[in-house]
C-alpha cells in the first residue's frame, strides 16, 4: 500500500497549507494515540525545534491524544534525536517531534519514534492512516489525557551524551566552534562540549522563530568556516535544525561532509577492534567513501536514501555504523538513531586517540568529484518520466562510462528532483549535472 501523508521522514510541509494544519494535526494526534497506545502506558512525549509554528502545532497535537485518552509529557525544545532517547527512558509508547529538520521555518512537519527510540515501521504508519481517515471520538471524560511539563529534559540528555565519551577522556585543549543552526541543539551541544572540557565559541545559539537554518548550521557552513579560521579553532561542528544531522570543518576551513565522518567514525572503531560488520551508506553516497572502507576490509551496502532505510539495512545485517552525506550519521553501539551531537564526539574521540587532526584523518579517504542540483516541480507532474530527461540522462551516462553514476531521485521531504552526478574530473561532472537540470527544467515548464 502506498502511503497518504507520510514521506521519508514523517509528514512535513508548509505552515497553513496541505496538511500542516492545527486540524489536521489535531486529528493526526488522536490517530497516533488510538494506535500506539491502545496496549501501552498510555504516554506519549512531544518535543519541538525552535520555530515559530511549533506553538500552535504542539498544542494541537496535545489535544488530539487527550482526545484518544493519552497522557502527554512537554519536553520543549529539544533536539531529535533526544526525544527518541527520553522516548526509551521514560517508557514511553512513542515520541512526537514537531520539525522540519534542515527546512526554512515556513515548513514543519511531525514525526515519530517508538518505544525503542527507532523510528516508525511502514506497517505501523500506515495504521495510523487508516485511522486518520475515520471519524474522531473521544473518551470519556475521566479517561481524557494530562500534559505535564518536563522541566529537566535538558540535563537528562546532555548527561547521556556526555556518557557516550569515555569517561577517562575530556576535550580539555580544544578550541571547538559549534553552529547550532538557531534550532534545538542551541541550549544541548555548546553545554556538552563544555562540560566535557572544551573551549567553546557558539554560533546560531540566538534563536527567535523564524532564523531557524537561516544561513548557518549543516545546510549553510561559509559562516562556520569563516569563524574557524578566524579564531584558529581546532574544528567546527554544525548541527541542523532539529540536530540529527552533523557536518564539519577542520582547522583549514575545509567542509568534512557525512560520509568522510563516517569513514573516520568506521575506521577508528576498526582500530579499536570495535567495528563489527559492515558500513551502511546509501545511493547518495559518495563513491570514494566505499572504496575506501572496502579498502579496510569492511563490508559496505547501499540503502535507499533516508536515515530510517540506512537503519533498517544495518538492523538487518545485524551491523553497527552508517550514514549519509549530508550528515545524518548512525552507530547503534552508542544510540538508537542518528545524533549530530554524539557523531561529533565520536570524530573528536578518533582525533585524540590517534592524535591526528581532522583534516589529516579526513585524507585516508579519497572524494570523488560530485555534484548535486535541485530542481522543483509541482504537484502531478513527472518529469522524470518525459523522452527529454531519459535521453539527456542516456547521453550522461555513456560519456562516463563505468568512471562515474548518475542518480535521479525524487526528494521524499519536499517536491524536488535531485540530480546527482558523480565522478572523476570535477569540470565535467558538473557539466553533466548542469545538462541534466536543465532538461528537467524544460519538462517542468
Amino acid at each position: 500500500m502506498s502511503r497518504q501523508y507520510f514521506g521519508t521522514d514523517g509528514i512535513r510541509g508548509e505552515v497553513g497549507k496541505g496538511v500542516i494544519t492545527p486540524e489536521f494535526v489535531m486529528k493526526l494526534g488522536w490517530a497516533v494515540g488510538r494506535v500506539l497506545s491502545s496496549q501501552g502506558t498510555h504516554k506519549v512525549l512531544i518535543g519541538k525545534d525552535t520555530r515559530i509554528s511549533g506553538y500552535m502545532l504542539e498544542s494541537a497535537l496535545e489535544s488530539g491524544l487527550s482526545a484518544a485518552g493519552v497522557n502527554i509529557g512537554l519536553l520543549g525544545p529539544m533536539p531529535t534525536p533526544a526525544i527518541a532517547y527520553l522516548s526509551r527512558t521514560f517508557r514511553a509508547d512513542a515520541g512526537i517531534v514537531i520539525s522540519a529538520s534542515h527546512n526554512p521555518y515556513q515548513d514543519n512537519g511531525i514525526k515519530f519514534f517508538s518505544r525503542n527510540g527507532t523510528k516508525l515501521g511502514d506497517e505501523i504508519e500506515l495504521a495510523i492512516e487508516a485511522e486518520i481517515n475515520k471519524p474522531m471520538t473521544i473518551v470519556e471524560s475521566s479517561k481524557l489525557g494530562k500534559a505535564k511539563r518536563i522541566d529537566d529534559a535538558a540535563g537528562r540528555y546532555i548527561e547521556f551524551c556526555k556518557s557516550r565519551y569515555p569517561s577517562d577522556m575530556s576535550l580539555k585543549g580544544l578550541k571547538i566552534v559549534v553552529d547550532c543552526a538557531n534550532g534545538a541543539t542551541y541550549h544541548i551541544a555548546p553545554n556538552v562540549l563544555r562540560e566535557l572540557g572544551a573551549e567553546v565559541i557558539e554560533i546560531g545559539t540566538s534563536p527567535d522563530g523564524v532564523n531557524i537554518n537561516l544561513n548557518c548550521g549543516a545546510t549553510s557552513l561559509k559562516a562556520l568556516q569563516e569563524k574557524v579560521l578566524e579564531i584558529q579553532a581546532d574544528v567546527g561542528f554544525a548541527l541542523d535544525g532539529d540536530g540529527d544531522r552533523l557536518m564539519m570543518v577542520d582547522h583549514k576551513g575545509n567542509v568534512i561532509d557525512g560520509d568522510q565522518l563516517v569513514f573516520i567514525i568506521a575506521r577508528d572503531a576498526l582500530r579499536r577492534g570495535e567495528m563489527h560488520g559492515g558500513v551502511v551508506g546509501t545511493v547518495m553516497s559518495n563513491l570514494g567513501m566505499e572504496i575506501g572502507v572496502k579498502r579496510l576490509g569492511i563490508p559496505f551496502a547501499r540503502s535507499k536514501v533516508g536515515d530510517r532505510y540506512v537503519l533498517e539495512l544495518l538492523q538487518q545485517n545485524g551491523w553497527y555504523i552508517g550514514g549519509e552525506s549530508s550528515g545524518h550519521i548512525i552507530n547503534l553501539h552508542s544510540t538508537s538513531t542518528g545524533d549530530g551531537i554524539i557523531s561529533g564526539l565520536q570524530v573528536l574521540r578518533a582525533m585524540q586517540t590517534s592524535e591526528m587532526s581532522l583534516y589529516e584523518l579526513s585524507l585516508g579517504m579519497d572524494k570523488y568529484p560530485q555534484t548535486l542540483i535541485n530542481v522543483r516541480y509541482a504537484d502531478g507532474q513527472e518529469p522524470l518520466e518525459t523522452d527529454l530527461v531519459k535521453q539527456a540522462v542516456a547521453d550522461v551516462e555513456a560519456s562516463l562510462g563505468d568512471t562515474g553514476r548518475v542518480l535521479m531521485r525524487k526528494s521524499g521531504t519536499e517536491p524536488v528532483i535531485r540530480v546527482m552526478v558523480e565522478g572523476e574530473n570535477a569540470t565535467v561532472v558538473e557539466d553533466h549535472a548542469k545538462s541534466i537540470a536543465s532538461a528537467v527544467e524544460q519538462a517542468v515548464k
